[in-house]
């Protein structure tokens, strides 16, 4: 294996290194906070050090706001809770209702959904006006989000990218939390003459073809098809919902791996695992044997993606943002030693590690839960060995005059969006909104652990024989 796993580690020999993590957190997003003009749109990424926009599509507020609600979580600090709670009501609306993304699991839930989570958990005083504001919002959010909705061959589905209704992409097995919150909230999709679109469906048909044609098993299908290999994008046929090939926006090629896009799907399906064993003991019999047969399949998708990222990143765990970019054959054997996020030849991403290890993480406990132990350890130490490297030089930020805190991101290299400094070939040195969010997810994961308390989850409570408290 690539990734060289430390069996040793755990939260109480990382928690020095997560507070170190939120102690530098703190001035970056009250500085981001400080400087930001909303008029500007969204922070995506810096640019020597700044956050800067990026006209794609509006997926990253909800990362800037729901930053500053992990902060409050992790320290208590109030100050970071009104920069989360005020952002969120003043600019955070028009992504509640937004027609034209399939991002609403990151924007909503990270804000609307972490304000909701946080009361919840008694974080926040219970305000039943401010409540019903939060759920009112999660709703829509998940509404909106299953109407962006293609069908496809063989009863598949999918909620359709910005790039149109052919367009399935990999990243959005993350973003279903919205559709798994507003189901839990007793929500539906409304259709034509009332009919009642069940958005819980929609969550386990569009995961269910998202498995099925952006992920790879070794089955033959075609000459690339390497076991957890993924697609970025899949493209239909919307004349007749059939599937017509591969595709890749972010990443190299079709048949390559763009690794952000791989941590999407270990994390997406290692969440939904989590959200539907909770769920499942409380819904009537029909619903509970749709759920359960989606169980393995889902099982699979996170196995295949996680094994292949253990192959496919460096001993630290951190991956090249894409495994067939055409640099990596002058690196040599770059797996068979730590990452080098300065090298003249590619990239490293960062953001696809954050993502990733708390990926692992989950799929550990649910692999305990389902009674595997020894796999459920590997996962996990995977997911600790990933994190041991992004909470240390040369990859966690103690620059002060950084915005950023998770350095050695990538946007989009084929578009050539990522900024290159002066003497250097290939994009290091910035961060990403969505890769400090993350990076601040996993820490909070670890750090609650620490503190022999639950892991947080975007979901309401679950069924007493889900639970899972680890360590």
């Amino acid at each position: 294996m690539a990734l060289k796993i430390n069996p040793e580690l755990t939260a109480a020999t990382l928690a020095g290194r997560v507070r170190r993590v939120f102690d530098l957190s703190a001035s970056k997003i009250a500085d981001l906070e400080k400087r930001w003009d909303p008029r500007r749109g969204s922070p995506v990424f810096t640019i020597q050090g700044e956050y800067t926009s990026r006209g794609w599509t509006e997926w990253t507020q909800g990362f800037q706001y729901g930053s500053a609600l992990l902060q409050y979580d992790a320290t208590g600090d109030a100050q970071f809770l009104e920069i989360g709670r005020g952002g969120t009501r003043r600019v955070m609306a028009r992504h509640v209702s937004h027609m034209g993304v399939h991002d609403h699991g990151f924007n909503n839930i990270s804000t609307y959904g972490n304000l909701w989570r946080l009361m919840r958990e008694g974080r926040t005083p219970p305000n039943e006006q401010e409540n019903d504001f939060l759920e009112l919002a999660l709703k829509v959010s998940g509404a909106v989000q299953a109407a962006r909705w293609s069908d496809a061959e063989k009863g598949d589905g999918y909620i359709y990218s910005f790039n149109g209704p052919h367009s399935l992409f990999v990243d959005t097995v993350r973003s279903l939390r919205s559709l798994a919150v507003a189901h839990q909230l007793g929500h539906a999709l409304m259709g034509e003459r009332d009919r009642r679109i069940s958005l819980l469906e929609r969550l386990l048909t569009h995961a269910r073809t998202t498995a099925r044609y952006n992920l790879f098993y070794g089955e033959g299908r075609d000459s690339y098809d390497v076991p957890g290999r993924t697609s970025h994008e899949s493209i239909f046929n919307c004349n007749d919902g059939s599937f017509r090939c591969p595709s890749s926006q972010q990443g190299y090629s079709p048949f390559s791996t763009w690794t952000r896009g791989l941590a999407w799907a270990i994390l997406g399906f290692s969440e939904q695992l989590e959200f539907l064993c909770s769920i499942k003991d409380g819904l009537p019999v029909a619903e509970q044997e749709v759920v359960s047969a989606h169980l393995e399949p889902f099982l699979r998708a996170a196995r295949v993606t996680a094994d292949f990222y253990v192959k496919n990143s460096c001993h630290d765990g951190i991956p090249a943002w894409d495994t067939g970019a055409p640099g990596l054959v002058m690196l040599g054997d770059y797996l068979d030693r730590r990452s080098d996020p300065c090298n003249p030849h590619e990239p490293v991403d960062s953001s696809a590690a954050a993502i990733a290890a708390q990926g692992f993480l989950r799929l550990g406990a649910h692999m305990d839960r389902i009674g595997m132990p020894e796999v459920s350890v590997m996962y996990r130490q995977a997911g600790l060995t990933v994190a041991e490297t992004l909470f240390s030089d040369p990859y966690l930020s103690a620059d002060p005059s950084h915005q950023g805190l998770i350095v050695h991101s990538v946007y989009h290299r084929p578009n050539g969006w990522d900024h290159v400094h002066a003497g250097q070939a290939v994009p290091n040195g910035e961060s990403s909104m969505w890769g400090d969010y993350h990076a601040r997810e996993l820490a909070l994961m670890i750090l609650r652990e620490s503190e022999g308390k639950s892991w947080p989850r975007f979901f309401g409570p679950a069924a007493a024989d889900c639970r899972f408290l680890p360590g």
